[in-house]
């Protein structure tokens, strides 16, 4: 029977000996690396009254001397505050406050764990040498040797002759070889000093000084590189570098070397204004590119800023302009992507209190591509008043908005808009449903300037709408079986009655306003219109239900919608001048689907019928298999005909079927795919895939992406005959993680690739 042995050194009145206790083993993970463990390291935990400049040691056996040097022997444990010291024997030398163990030894505080052969300390100055060691950072996969491990007075760590991986032991994918390397506590970076980066062993690079985090803490230095290849740009060589200018700003600067068409650099600036704003400054410039007819000079700034000023403020502004049309078509920008053909402009300060708000805006949007340029805002002045229980349970709202309306060409005409409008309403909320009526006057004057001699036009316009809504929706439900299944169906119908009333605006100007989708919930707006220039009158129904199936789970496993107008009165106003009033008793029969229909299968749908002509105006389906989050197989189809291409002014049809892919092949190995292809001109539109590999210190992707692109012609507002174009391209990322690298890759960024993106349900609205 083993008995322990514990004893005061009454001498050291700040060390405790203490009866050891039990501990728990940590747990693990394939992809965590996980230091060793002294059953000894708990035993502090047991113990309460010890602050942390008292030390304990616990022993199995032990021999002191008065004034003198104490021996331990036997499962030593060493504790002063964070710091743990687990040995086979140690000797501590009263007089010069210096520790020495050895045998199985490991050393741990709250930054690193080591093991190493033997042990010195000097306790007054919290300093110790280690040799032979293997060390670990806490909260990171950082781990090596190193012949001597050194820790100063400000814990930090300096190693000789040492290496370091983020792979788990046994797996050395990659090994970072260096003379010297200082891990500073403080700043929570590593310094190293003549590198030689080793990949499966083989030496592929030598750097004789660089920086690496041990944190998320931020740090100026070179992020990785990326390389890539395309039909465009050529052979792409990426190097950023990071600049921590204070904790309040940084800056990123990218140097990308296309070699088809020259030095592309983009200079990323953030800052934090105060506690509640931030920004952004960027610049992005190619000088003189050779994959252009004209070798012109390209560029691109943007800045952005948004927070509050206190609690009552909000300020938003955003702008961003180009040297030509094409420039998100033929570089990557880190502002826009190539979808994006508008380039908004706006400047914003808003005022909140209860019950009222006041707004301030100028905005300009850039259209690239086409030769019309859209009205400017500047300024438009907003204010809202909104109370309850106005007069008994009716509540009372005022909107208003006085805008000016300018252009940058001088032959438009430009406007002054004043909007008023006063509204009541009583809701009646119950458990089973809801009735809501709404009663307001649309009051509106413009003063329009710069009218040409003929126009039909007027300098002043004066319009009065009265408008009535009748809005009521009733939920029924009860259970219903349905394939041996017990669910809770829902059935929520509701009805809608809209009067606008009528006014000649054939004499008002277009500004803002633009034909709205519709779509199911659109049926049951208040307006056809956006903006203000267009009120159409309405004198109709809107009949809609939705009905939707819940498991016993309360989870929704099916929902339909369907709904449509009925017209007691044809609108009379149009955007067109040359509308030709017609008759339609119905709107669009409008419809959307969402359901699962078999464990992992999922469908999504939605639909825009013309009962009248018998044709779809729009329709678009989604049918998903999904077994689990990191697996997805999905086939759409989309179909919108009439589709007016702005650069060439024609009608088009838009028809396109796609399958795209994520799944796993092993559990490193992810395959992605997108394929979309237009049955109208019969080709393939775009085509993504990838493949990528990930361990726990490493990933790559190597992928392919071909797509179609549409060069602009700068100089007119529509295309030319060789304005579409095929572009594709091969990229390889690699990702050394613990290195500077952005760490995992991930599949979703794969998904989110190219032209269409992934989108459930995939429904085109507003």
């Amino acid at each position: 029977m083993q008995i322990r042995y514990f004893l005061a050194l009454c001498l050291l009145p700040n060390i405790v000996l203490a009866e050891e206790a039990e501990t728990t083993e940590l747990p693990t993970s394939q992809c965590v690396v996980t230091p060793p463990v002294s059953r000894s390291f708990e035993d502090r935990a047991a113990l309460t009254g010890i602050d942390d400049e008292q030390i304990v040691i616990i022993s199995d056996y032990s021999n002191a001397a008065f004034n003198n040097k104490a021996q331990f022997i036997g499962d030593v444990s060493f504790s002063q505050g964070q710091r743990h010291i687990a040995a086979d024997s140690a000797i501590l030398d009263q007089k010069n406050q210096r520790l020495n163990a050895d045998g199985n030894l490991i050393f741990k505080d709250e930054l690193f764990t080591v093991t190493a052969d033997s042990l010195e300390a000097q306790m007054s100055t919290n300093s110790a040498t280690l040799q032979n060691t293997k060390y670990w950072l806490h909260g990171q996969q950082v781990h090596g040797d190193a012949s001597k491990l050194q820790i100063t007075s400000e814990n930090n760590l300096l190693l000789t002759k040492t290496n370091l991986t983020t792979c788990p032991p046994g797996d050395e994918s990659w090994l970072l070889e260096a003379d010297m390397i200082k891990i500073d506590s403080t700043e929570e970076w590593g310094e190293i000093w003549n590198a030689k980066l080793r990949i499966a062993d083989v030496p592929v690079l030598y750097i004789p000084y660089m920086t690496v985090p041990v944190s998320d803490k931020r740090k100026s230095g070179f992020l990785f590189p990326s390389f890539s290849t395309s039909t465009t740009n050529g052979i792409e060589v990426i190097t950023p570098y990071y600049w921590n200018i204070a904790p309040e700003y940084d800056l990123t600067f990218t140097p990308n070397f296309m070699s088809s068409r020259g030095l592309y650099t983009k200079t990323e600036f953030r800052y934090l204004a105060g506690e509640q704003q931030n920004g952004q400054f960027n610049v992005e410039y190619l000088g003189s590119d050779d994959n252009s007819d004209t070798n012109a000079n390209r560029y691109l700034y943007h800045w952005s800023h948004q927070g509050a000023i206190n609690k009552n403020w909000r300020v938003r502004s955003d702008y961003t302009d180009v040297s030509d049309n094409n420039y998100f078509n033929d570089l990557d920008s880190d502002v826009n992507q190539s979808t994006d053909n508008q380039l908004s402009r706006i400047g914003e300060a808003s005022y909140f209190e209860r019950n009222w708000d006041f707004n301030m805006r100028v905005q300009d949007i850039k259209v690239l591509g086409e030769d019309e340029k859209p009205y400017q805002v500047m300024p438009q002045l907003n204010f809202n008043y909104r109370t309850a229980d106005f007069i008994d349970s009716i509540d009372f709202k005022f909107n208003s908005e006085l805008t000016n309306f300018s252009h940058q060409d001088n032959e438009y005409n430009t406007a002054t808009r004043l909007h008023l409008v006063p509204s009541l309403i009583w809701p009646i909320q119950g458990p089973a449903g809801s009735f809501t009526s709404e009663v307001k006057v649309m009051q509106t004057q413009y003063w329009q300037q710069n009218l040409e001699e003929d126009s039909s036009l007027d300098d002043t316009v004066s319009r009065t709408i009265p408008q009535a809504r009748l809005h009521g929706q009733v939920n029924f439900e009860r259970a219903a079986q349905l394939f041996d299944s017990q669910y809770r169906q829902t059935l929520e119908p509701q009805i809608q009655y809209l009067y606008v009333g009528y006014d000649d605006q054939s004499n008002i100007g277009i500004y803002d306003t633009a034909e709205l989708q519709e779509d199911y919930y659109g049926l049951f707006r208040d307006r056809q219109y956006s903006g203000l220039d267009r009120i159409a009158d309405a004198n109709q129904f809107t009949l809609g239900f939705t009905t939707r199936l819940f498991d016993t789970n309360n989870r929704e496993k099916f929902k339909f919608s369907v709904g449509q107008i009925m017209y007691l009165e044809s609108s009379k106003v149009a955007l067109d001048t040359t509308y030709e009033e017609t008759s339609p008793s119905t709107s669009v029969l409008a419809a959307e689907l969402d359901a699962q229909l078999y464990n992992d299968w999922f469908i999504s749908g939605s639909v825009q019928h013309d009962t009248e002509t018998g044709e779809n105006k729009k329709n678009e389906v989604t049918l998903d298999f999904r077994p689990s989050n990191d697996k997805l197989l999905q086939l759409s189809y989309r179909y919108v005909p009439d589709l007016l291409n702005t650069n060439t002014n024609d009608q088009v049809d838009i028809s396109q079927a796609g399958l795209r892919t994520s799944w796993p092949l092993s559990d490193s190995l992810y395959f992605v795919g997108n394929y979309y292809y237009d049955l109208n001109e019969s080709r393939n539109i775009e085509t993504y895939t990838g493949v990528q590999y990930e361990s726990c210190c490493w990933a790559v992707r190597l992928s392919y992406h071909y797509r179609i692109r549409t060069n602009y012609d700068d100089d007119l507002s529509s295309t030319d005959d060789n304005s579409e174009e095929f572009e594709s391209g091969v990229y390889l990322n690699f990702v050394i993680k613990g290195l500077g690298g952005s760490g995992p890759l991930g599949v979703a960024d794969m998904l989110n690739e190219g032209l269409f993106n992934y989108r459930k349900p995939l429904y085109l609205r507003n």
